[in-house]
């Protein structure tokens, strides 16, 4: 299934991604679809990424790592998390074509972010 945003909906969804997120210590989040297209990005002006190959590479990983599920007997791992030391990414699924990435530093606990991703992929999910 594939998803059409109005202008309207993507500036909604820009609203709660700032509110939720990016006000709340995330340095970067973006909307990308599951060919790695970014559909909406948001940042908090501290450090700029190459969202583009970020994009790419996240969708490839995503794929891959839903492949590993299916071969355990899953139907996928709908979140992934990647820790660094200074930065880290953590991935979850919006809907069936749409992934929400986030990259935070360690100042913000994993634990208050994926509570506040749960929050804001609810109030997506209803914009669209």
């Amino acid at each position: 299934m594939s998803y059409t945003l109005n202008q309207q909906q993507l500036d909604r969804i820009e609203n709660i991604l700032k509110a939720d997120l990016i006000d709340n210590g995330v340095r970067c989040v973006f909307l990308i679809d599951m060919a790695g297209n970014i559909v909406t990005n948001l940042d908090n002006g501290e450090k700029q990424h190459d969202i583009y190959s970020l994009a790419a590479l996240a969708a490839g990983n995503f794929g891959a790592v839903s492949a590993m599920a299916n071969i355990i007997g899953e139907q996928e791992f709908s979140l992934l998390f990647h820790k660094g030391e200074e930065e880290s990414i953590h991935f979850s699924k919006v809907v069936e074509d749409l992934l929400l990435l986030t990259i935070f530093n360690k100042n913000v606990s994993l634990g208050f972010l994926r509570l506040k991703v749960a929050e804001a992929v609810k109030r997506i999910q209803a914009v669209i």
